[in-house]
């Protein structure tokens, strides 16, 4: 997470994490620099995806196809909600006809619903793979302008650690089907504005723009946002801890301006935040705290993330049984390390960001300490956190090295400026009261040519560091279309309003990947039984998907044996039950690897079926 000076000066250097006076900074253009660092972005962004433009209609994420796939439905229900005019924090067009409580779901609507235009104009598939790459870029952006305006001089610099926040292997691993991870283009505006709070004379100012932004994010991402906090809190308490006095000549500034961010916050959020956890379809945590399993292996931490040029697949079957948060490789642990220890006693900033490696580090290992994929008898400090424990209870332990991802990107933007003035950190220039201001004196120029030498060696440090760590494009794979009888709208006929088309088989969290797209390539135009989304369960807890039912159970084990079991008369009836209670129209069974044995085991239930199209057809209107 990153660590900014929000001096407003117009020198923006490397110096305290604290509001300096106030100065007005004249408008300026943007330079070259800045827009080829943009360009550059823009460019990876492409790389990343380049797999799903190659059938962008037909192809899914090969490690997340069902996460990707309920993104895709997500921008659907964006379109959905904005041309109907529907409240977007519940729907009733999956898991019908419970519904999904959205809130309570990682629906992102702060990007869905603004850009629900150009889903309905180039569809879900296309938004998705477009805004994935816009998102990985648009944040390596937002850190650009935050290093290169408020914490370091060189250019080069704040490209370095723009691009490491943008495009960290932790993050790139999340763009595997999950874009919501990668949607942080707004956290280097809010730890800025944090940081900003204690500025003379703009406490309302600051603490509106805050909590504007927290309130934006809320509908990003929830767990991001929390994680940015968290980082904040131990930047605010690490800088207090070093200074003291002018810490406490601020605080009651920062926490003026502070309250003004969190009311508007609460004010702008304060329904659908009630709505997630009193709506329909809430729920109070996840059944048996599963996520707070999942801590990082220490050997995570040197390995080469698998979507990185120097990525290897077969790691993943030792240490890569949890996410790829850090996975940051031997190189840049090296680099960052030496890089702590040359910086640290001569800049405050590098001071701050060790404190938030160690403490988010040492945080992120979970329950139990893990060595190369073996897990020890050692506890880890997530055996002492009780389940329960709110805000916390539905994260997981190994996304906490995402701020440590974000703190050695700022650790790289300080070195790669420090080379840059002569291996010199700036020096801040003091005021009349003692302190010290944004404005910097002039460093000494770089002594000779042993300087020069030494300078050479620590850019190809990094440089070396970095290039094993350039993302590839996202492994995709192929996805049979959609029937033609649901692209073409032949189903129509059969839905009537109030009623839901059955898909076979149903969809879920492991099953029927491809009938959860027809809703979304539909527009959402029918609901559909069951789905992918977290609901409770009788209890109450967060469970993945819905509850199945006789028949759902019967589908799956069917599929799964390869062959359909005795038929009785109690099965017969309770399939009719669960049309019923999905207030079922037809049930249809397109094209898949298990076309055969569906067929056989739908007609043993409902009798013969109809041929529509290109598709097996059940009409049960008159039967449920």
């Amino acid at each position: 997470m990153p660590v900014v000076d929000p001096s407003l000066n117009s020198s923006p250097v490397a110096v305290e994490p604290v509001v300096a006076e106030p100065t007005r900074r004249p408008r300026r253009r943007p330079a070259r620099a800045d827009v080829l660092a943009l360009a550059a972005y823009a460019v990876l962004g492409l790389v990343v995806c380049l797999n799903y433009w190659g059938d962008v209609q037909h192809r899914v994420s090969s490690h997340l196809p069902t996460d990707h796939s309920w993104f895709e439905w997500l921008f659907a229900h964006g379109a959905y909600s904005v041309r109907h005019l529907e409240n977007p924090l519940f729907t009733a067009r999956q898991n019908a006809p419970d519904g999904v409580n959205m809130m309570a779901n990682t629906s992102l609507l702060g990007v869905t619903l603004p850009l629900a235009p150009l889903t309905m104009l180039l569809g879900p598939q296309v938004m998705y793979a477009l805004y994935l790459g816009a998102a990985l870029s648009a944040t390596a952006a937002t850190s650009y302008w935050m290093l290169s305006r408020h914490l370091v001089r060189s250019r080069g610099a704040a490209f370095v650690g723009g691009a490491f926040l943008g495009f960290a292997p932790g993050i790139v691993h999340h763009a595997n089907g999950q874009p919501n991870f990668v949607s942080n283009f707004l956290l280097p505006l809010i730890v800025v504005r944090v940081l900003r709070l204690s500025e003379p004379g703009r406490r309302l100012r600051n603490g509106i723009a805050l909590g504007l932004l927290v309130a934006y994010q809320i509908f990003i991402n929830e767990e991001m946002l929390l994680l940015t906090a968290l980082a904040c809190l131990v930047v605010l308490v690490a800088y207090a801890a070093q200074r003291p006095r002018a810490a406490g000549r601020r605080a009651g500034t920062f926490l003026a301006a502070g309250g003004i961010g969190a009311g508007l916050a609460l004010l702008l959020t304060a329904y659908p935040i009630w709505y997630q956890f009193n709506g329909p379809q809430s729920y109070r945590g996840l059944q048996g705290g599963i996520f707070h399993s999942w801590g990082e292996d220490l050997m995570a931490f040197v390995t080469f993330a698998r979507d990185t040029v120097a990525g290897d697949v077969a790691v993943e079957k030792t240490i890569g049984l949890t996410e790829q948060n850090s996975w940051f490789g031997w190189p840049l642990v090296l680099v960052a390390l030496v890089g702590l220890a040359l910086l640290v006693r001569r800049s405050l900033a590098a001071r701050i960001v060790a404190v938030l490696v160690v403490v988010f580090t040492v945080a992120a290992i979970g329950p139990q300490v893990r060595f190369d994929g073996v897990e020890t008898t050692t506890d880890g400090p997530w055996a002492y956190v009780p389940d329960d424990l709110p805000l916390v209870e539905m994260m997981m332990p190994t996304r906490l090295t995402l701020v440590v991802a974000g703190a050695v990107g700022v650790l790289l933007a300080l070195a790669w400026n420090a080379l840059a003035r002569g291996g010199r950190p700036p020096v801040p220039a003091p005021r009349t009261d003692g302190e010290t201001t944004g404005a910097t004196r002039p460093s000494s120029p770089a002594a000779g040519p042993r300087r020069r030498w030494l300078r050479g060696i620590g850019y190809a440090a990094i440089v070396a560091a970095l290039l094993p760590l350039l993302p590839r494009p996202l492994p995709a794979q192929q996805i049979d279309p959609p029937p033609h009888f649901i692209t073409a709208g032949t189903w129509r006929p059969y839905v009537p309003d109030g009623r839901t088309l059955v898909p076979v088989p149903i969809p879920s969290n492991v099953h029927g990947l491809p009938t959860l797209r027809w809703s979304a390539l539909t527009g959402l135009e029918f609901p559909i039984p069951a789905g992918y989304f977290i609901g409770p369960n009788e209890k109450g807890e967060g469970v993945f998907g819905a509850p199945n039912r006789p028949t759902s159970t019967l589908i799956y084990s069917t599929m799964d044996a390869g062959r359909v079991p005795v038929i009785t008369d109690e099965n017969r009836r309770q399939a009719l039950a669960d049309l019923r209670f999905w207030k079922a129209s037809v049930v249809v069974l397109g094209a898949n690897p298990s076309e055969g044995v569906l067929r056989e085991l739908m007609t043993a239930l409902l009798g013969p079926p109809q041929r529509v199209d290109d598709v097996w057809l059940w009409d049960v209107r008159d039967r449920v």
